[in-house]
């Protein structure tokens, strides 16, 4: 395709890699054989594994894993997956609200971290009391594994350095010529060479893997309109009051969503949803549960739209690319 050199130049210009990456103490301990008084030689890893065991209640915890799965989930809804989780991608349209609210989880984060090591030392007293009943009927030496219990558990002062909250912001590019580092002479050139030959693999790669991820996302969005109707078609079918708002409202949300989603500019797609939007969300549940023929309309417009999102998702997008692709070149070429 001749349009493939520009991809991943149009996606610099439409978006962002983001990582995020939440860490904090997991009050976790995987037991070894001799921490239960087994010998190592008589336990198969094949056939037997001890596994991690909690040091302290889950709820302890809870506050810091409910803000780290509110976070991942968070970047899940708002981006693609780039290059097998390399990173994930932003488009623009959706980079200010992401990191801002992204920074409110941040201070939530800091702040549940902050109030569990004021309560570390209650914890830690009382979960090692609930650990003295237990390795009373769990192993012949309790003793022994209280010792490795109460070894598991960090000291207060030094509890800063397993809690971090991570946002990284990386921009897209190929890799270009590799510098030769300090050889002897008769290497120099077989070095050139094969870094030459490596950077050239690498480029084809990445063009054909941008290729295949703005397809991917463009089914992906395709999809979503598709689950989206089925869900809204079997709550409305299922509730015992019809048509609910907040069914409604989902639709709508998604509609601006899927607008800021759109950097590959599927027009196709969001024409439908537009289309949609203005015949089918102008009204209010209540008008939709005072009529039985705008019920029906709804029903067969959300089917009809789950249907034919689901067939576009099966398509070749190599077209869509190809349009994406010149876009970028077109606006380079304004640009220049």
């Amino acid at each position: 395709m001749n349009t493939n050199n520009n991809l991943l130049s149009v996606l610099t210009r439409e978006g962002v890699l983001i990582k995020v990456s939440i860490r904090y103490w997991r009050g976790c301990k995987k037991l070894r054989p001799e921490d239960i008084g087994l010998d190592p030689d008589d336990v198969s890893d094949r056939l037997i594994s001890l596994g991690h065991k909690r040091l302290l209640p889950k709820q302890a915890l809870q506050p810091l894993s409910v803000v780290e799965g509110r976070s991942h989930a968070l970047v899940e809804a708002n981006t693609f997956p780039f290059l097998n989780g390399v990173g994930h991608f932003l488009p623009n349209a959706r980079l200010n609200e992401v990191m801002a609210k992204l920074k409110d989880l941040e201070t939530e984060f800091w702040y549940a971290k902050t109030k569990f090591i004021e309560q570390y030392s209650e914890l830690r007293e009382s979960a090692a009391e609930e650990w003295k009943q237990m390795a009373k009927k769990l192993v012949k030496d309790p003793e022994r594994l209280l010792a490795v219990i109460e070894a598991s558990f960090p000291f207060p002062q030094r509890m800063d350095r397993f809690y971090g909250f991570d946002m990284q912001l990386f921009q897209l590019a190929l890799p270009e010529k590799m510098s030769v580092d300090l050889v002897s002479m008769a290497d120099q050139q077989e070095v050139v060479m094969a870094r030459e030959q490596a950077t050239q693999q690498a480029q084809a790669k990445i063009r054909r893997d941008v290729e295949l991820f703005v397809s991917d996302c463009v089914a992906s969005l395709r999809e979503q309109t598709a689950t989206l109707c089925e869900e809204m078609l079997q709550s409305i079918n299922t509730s015992e009051t019809g048509v609910h708002q907040k069914t409604l409202n989902r639709l709508v949300k998604f509609v601006d969503q899927f607008k800021q989603l759109n950097f590959a500019n599927d027009r196709v797609m969001e024409q439908e949803l537009e289309k949609v939007r203005s015949e089918l969300l102008s009204k209010t549940a209540e008008e939709y549960r005072d009529s039985k023929y705008a019920r029906n309309k709804l029903k067969h417009g959300l089917s009809q739209l789950a249907a034919q999102a689901r067939e576009l998702a099966k398509q070749n997008a190599t077209e869509l690319v190809g349009r994406f692709g010149e876009m970028g070149r077109r606006k380079c070429q304004l640009a220049a």
